[in-house]
């Protein structure tokens, strides 16, 4: 099939949103309240921050308010891989954070076992199934990538099982796979919109009092140190409150310093019809992993629970200025490019066509992983720079912000991982060049057997090294 004529009749909107069960819009903030906390952002971050929030103190005051609806963003966009690494995989997590490391990846593996008994505990109906995800080399060089983080990965304590083209082949049918390496217990799969109104419906049953279509302004501080309080203004009404958590990701802080550490990075998604029986037989698949490819232009794909297969990445466009519009949401390009990689891989369903194209903004930061701030003399707590792993993390991000808000010392905040910055961007028009240029680089390379050019090398040795 032409694959303009397998785009043709694909609705411009994330296929998770675009669901007869999605909520209808809350109430919206006017005039003035107070709050013990107020929370800004309705994503994953946001939502686990409130409930964590009044799990812990039943009787706290707890405000919530988002720009738009909850989850509309990011967290109803997304793939729903939901992973245990909090670092962005553990090479780079190694890398980053030698000493840390170990423990690190205990609170990734315990994150993750909270979020499932969340969902039990919730009664949050989202599909989580706990699939775990294959990593699939496309190219020789690939190969012996995956052979040395089966090594690294045994040496953590990950349940990983290395396989080889044969043994790859029998668990997903694609001519274009040479080897794979199945991490069984490191992920879960989820629907992510139904992740977020589920914890949007938890948040108000613990007693939040959420206000949707309520962008926050201005962020002011009055008096100083622990016992001020800090107003949050939105288009009608205002919150006074104690202490405040920032969950905005990639649209810009409110703390102004902390912009210059997150770029967004438009992802973009493709969503097939539901394959028949004998098209599902073709491809084999039957224990449901989520795949992602190993190249630095990687592909990600999985199957929903009616056998439709979502297909995304490759491409992550930056936009001059940090763009984020709704315009940007649509790129023909990159969907075509989609749908001939789609066909590349799974050439057994070249008449399928596509039921949804859409996109997202990533908030990417320079270490690939969430970063943490406390401002306003311990009255703000921010989280961010989550770069596409934020569906698991963010439950952590929210622990951290609560932990940073409450003034005493945890195990949380003795952490370099949570004490250190990442790299800022520099001003445009250097960022957008470097960007540009990081993207060529690395397409270079995967052409290339992973060869890294001398500005690919030149961020390693900064720190900013890009590798997936």
């Amino acid at each position: 099939m032409n694959r303009h004529a397998a785009l043709v009749d694909a609705a411009p909107v994330s296929y998770w949103l675009d669901d007869p069960r999605a909520p209808s819009s809350g109430t919206t903030l006017v005039g003035r309240t107070d709050a013990d906390l107020t929370v800004v952002g309705g994503g994953y971050t946001g939502l686990w921050t409130a409930l964590l929030a009044k799990e812990a103190q039943p009787l706290r005051d707890v405000v919530l308010l988002e720009a738009d609806l909850c989850g509309w963003a990011a967290s109803g966009r997304n793939g729903g891989f939901c992973a245990a690494s909090l670092t962005h995989g553990l090479s780079n997590g190694i890398e980053r954070f030698p000493d840390e490391i170990d423990a690190l990846e205990r609170l990734g593996r315990q994150n993750l076992d909270d979020i499932e008994s969340a969902m039990s505990q919730w009664s949050i109906e989202c599909g989580f199934e706990r699939t775990g995800e294959l990593s699939v080399a496309t190219a020789p060089h690939q190969v012996e990538a995956l052979a040395e983080a089966a090594d690294q990965g045994r040496q953590h304590g990950h349940q990983l099982t290395l396989l080889d083209r044969g043994e790859m082949q029998a668990e997903v049918h694609s001519p274009t796979y040479l080897a794979g390496l199945w991490d069984e217990t490191g992920c879960a799969l989820v629907n992510p919109a139904r992740l977020a109104w589920g914890l949007r419906r938890a948040c108000a049953e613990a007693g939040v009092r959420i206000y949707e279509h309520s962008p926050v302004d201005r962020l002011e501080s009055e008096g100083a140190g622990r016992h001020g309080t800090m107003v949050l203004t939105s288009r009608h009404g205002t919150v006074r409150t104690p202490t405040v958590a920032l969950a905005t990701n990639a649209y810009p802080s409110m703390v102004r310093r902390l912009r210059r550490y997150v770029v967004p990075v438009y992802d973009y998604v493709l969503m097939s019809e539901p394959l028949s029986p004998v098209q599902r037989a073709t491809i084999g698949w039957s224990r449901r992993q989520g795949i992602g490819g190993s190249g630095n232009q990687f592909l990600y794909y999985r199957l929903t629970a009616d056998d439709r297969i979502l297909f995304g990445g490759y491409d992550a466009v930056y936009h001059f200025g940090n763009g984020l519009r709704p315009s940007l949401e649509q790129r023909q390009s990159t969907f075509l490019t989609l749908a001939e990689l789609f066909v590349e891989t799974f050439p057994q369903l070249e008449d399928v066509r596509f039921t949804h194209s859409w996109s997202g903004a990533i908030d990417t930061c320079s270490r690939f992983c969430a970063f943490f701030d406390h401002s306003h003399d311990g009255r703000v707590a921010s989280a961010a720079g989550y770069t596409g792993l934020g569906v698991g993390a963010s439950r952590f991000g929210a622990r951290v912000m609560l932990d940073l808000l409450s003034g005493e010392e945890t195990e949380l905040t003795r952490l370099q991982f949570v004490k250190k910055k990442p790299l800022p961007f520099p001003p445009e028009p250097f960022r957008y060049a470097g960007i540009e240029l990081t993207r060529w680089s690395m397409a270079r390379a995967d052409a290339r057997g992973g060869t890294r050019n001398t500005w690919l090398r030149t961020l390693d040795r900064l720190g900013m090294g890009f590798d997936s």
